[in-house]
């Protein structure tokens, strides 16, 4: 059994700001966390959720994941706080941060969480920007870890939209050591910077590959994975994205290019018939709800990591 140690970095802004030891460490603290096989109390500790996007799993998973450690969430609406009024996050974070013991911001733009990050005294978790959300991609490996134990000769593909998920799915995979395969349409692949960045981290495997054709990218993939077409605030490019996407969808046609025990994740909510069918989701190979289970055991890992 292990216990809780401090992370180097005071914030979880991307999954840089992890070391390979401490990913590895997070994964085992969430998996004792999850056989009850540890119990840690961080009474009196308090965090703040500051949500400028609407969230289902990201939201509850880490009020229940603060509750199982003992701790209590405020929900910090901006819609009913000074911050949708337009108070300046630098007067935010000072305030807040003399207030709760952490922050876990879900907003648009990375570098308003990196303002929060530089005005608080306090630890700043991403619970999902525009650019990453690395949270997700905790949960993501800790699902693979369960399933096949550890991450030699693993093959991850990713069909869709090279969004925040993808981004830091690659960068938590290059720490990891498992080959990530992103498989976009043309125009819609992963950032750049994230890119070179997973390639530095590789220094001489380059475990990132990029492809326009999803059933090329899913030969042999131990994991399946895929994500919304259009995320939170893409609304408009809707109707687009469904024609450029065509021909991403998981389907049974495209699992059968995968290895014979492959897995599926998907980060949820799912648009089924769109980038996934009702059948894969509900099928044998789906791991998708366990997945979700794991957010909160990540988080709490997380959680008393920063906080212990």
């Amino acid at each position: 059994m292990i216990h809780p140690e401090k992370l180097a970095n005071k914030d979880f802004l991307s999954s840089c700001d992890l070391s390979v030891d401490e990913v590895t460490h997070i994964l085992e603290l969430a998996e004792n966390l999850k056989k009850k096989e540890l119990s840690l109390n961080l009474k009196n500790k308090v965090l703040g959720l500051i949500f400028d996007k609407s969230s289902t799993r990201t939201r509850v998973s880490f009020q229940v994941a603060m509750a199982r450690l003992g701790g209590t969430t405020i929900d910090l609406n901006p819609s009913t706080s000074q911050i949708g009024r337009g108070e300046p996050i630098k007067d935010t974070a000072r305030v807040l941060s003399r207030y709760c013991d952490a922050m876990a911001i879900r907003t648009f733009n990375q570098s308003d969480l990196e303002e929060y990050a530089q005005w608080s005294s306090k630890p700043v978790i991403n619970a999902l920007t525009d650019l990453e959300h690395p949270c997700q991609a905790l949960a993501d490996f800790l699902t693979i870890k369960e399933e096949f134990c550890n991450f030699e000769n693993l093959i991850l593909t990713f069909v869709g939209d090279g969004n925040n998920v993808a981004n830091s799915l690659i960068i938590c995979g290059a720490l990891l050591g498992v080959e990530v395969r992103i498989a976009t349409p043309k125009g819609y692949e992963p950032n750049h910077d994230v890119i070179k960045k997973a390639r530095e981290i590789s220094k001489f495997k380059d475990s990132l590959k990029l492809f326009n054709d999803p059933y090329l990218a899913s030969s042999g993939a131990n994991v399946l994975y895929t994500d919304v077409w259009s995320s939170m605030g893409e609304e408009n490019q809707k109707e687009e994205k469904d024609k450029d996407f065509y021909g991403f969808t998981i389907d049974n046609d495209l699992l059968k290019q995968a290895d014979k025990n492959a897995i599926i994740l998907h980060c949820l909510p799912a648009y089924r018939g769109k980038e996934i069918t009702d059948e894969i989701m509900e099928g044998q190979h789906s791991r998708i709800f366990d997945q979700a289970e794991n957010r909160m055991h990540i988080q709490q890992a997380l959680l008393a990591c920063l906080l212990s």
